[in-house]
């Protein structure tokens, strides 16, 4: 049994250990650089508009069965990758305090665990992508299906966290 200042001593640690807690908190948040989510907030929006400039000619072999270069594919691909990589870095929760412009519904960071989770599965089906590529060479079925991963997973994140 514990005795009563036994008690007492235990809630004065635990207040102390709260409130050098919740110190440190406000000490972190007020340690953020002034900007610093509308700095990530410009830098996503600047990474998402190159991801979709070079994901378009992709997307458009998938509508009308445009022309296959091997080349342009590769390239676009390898851009894609880099891009969807750099994408981790651009959610900070610096920038869900309101920053005007975003396209970034609150759910990014309330639900942060599934978008990180379909953020994988971008890069994932993006690098399956580039090795279909370099196999078929071509605009073969496993192609398409590789680069319609690509673009429901981009779908898919847009229904759910982007405002329209």
């Amino acid at each position: 049994m514990i005795s009563q200042k036994s008690r007492r001593r235990l809630a004065a640690t635990a207040a102390v250990a709260l409130g050098l807690g919740l110190g440190g908190a406000f000490v972190a948040h007020a340690q953020q650089p002034p900007g610093a989510g509308r700095q990530a907030a410009e830098e996503r929006k600047a990474a998402f508009k190159l991801l979709g400039s070079n994901f378009r000619p992709l997307g458009a072999l998938l509508k009308d069965g445009g022309v296959y270069n091997e080349a342009d594919a590769t390239k676009r691909i390898s851009r894609e990758i880099f891009i969807a990589g750099l994408l981790n870095e651009t959610f900070p929760d610096a920038s869900n305090l309101g920053e005007p412009d975003t396209k970034a519904k609150p759910e990014v960071w309330t639900n942060r665990a599934d978008f990180d989770k379909g953020l994988q599965k971008l890069q994932d089906d993006l690098a399956t992508l580039a090795s279909v590529n370099a196999k078929e060479k071509g605009l073969t079925e496993p192609f398409k299906v590789a680069l319609a991963a690509v673009a429901q997973d981009c779908k898919s994140c847009h229904d759910t966290y982007k405002i329209k």
